[in-house]
């Protein structure tokens, strides 16, 4: 099973991270959109997705992130992918979702 998590950064930007976990599929990414949403109802306007453990993203966990970034789009809020490896990366650029998110290496 997929471990998914989340950590609050202490600074002024209202930033919290969620690490992904190794799979991103439909379960592991219902998790993520719980941690992502709770994180933006809480206030936080800056959520950094963290794939540095991720190996593999199926269609369904695309699907959910873009549910992700809609919701945070919808309030202001910036989502941010951090650390995807390189297919992942392509992955994200021939869907689209490089246009409306930030990738940080």
């Amino acid at each position: 099973m997929t471990e998914v998590s989340s950590q609050v950064l202490s600074d002024s930007q209202g930033t919290a991270t969620v690490f992904a976990g190794d799979y991103l599929n439909k379960l592991s990414g219902e998790r993520i959109e719980r941690e992502c949403r709770a994180k933006l109802n809480a206030g936080y306007r800056e959520i950094i997705v963290d794939f540095s453990g991720t190996e593999l993203v199926n269609s369904i966990g695309i699907s959910i992130l873009m549910g992700v970034i809609d919701a945070a789009s919808g309030i202001g809020a910036k989502v941010v992918f951090a650390e995807p490896n390189p297919m992942t990366t392509e992955l994200f650029d021939m869907l689209g979702l490089t246009r409306h998110v930030e990738i940080r290496a």
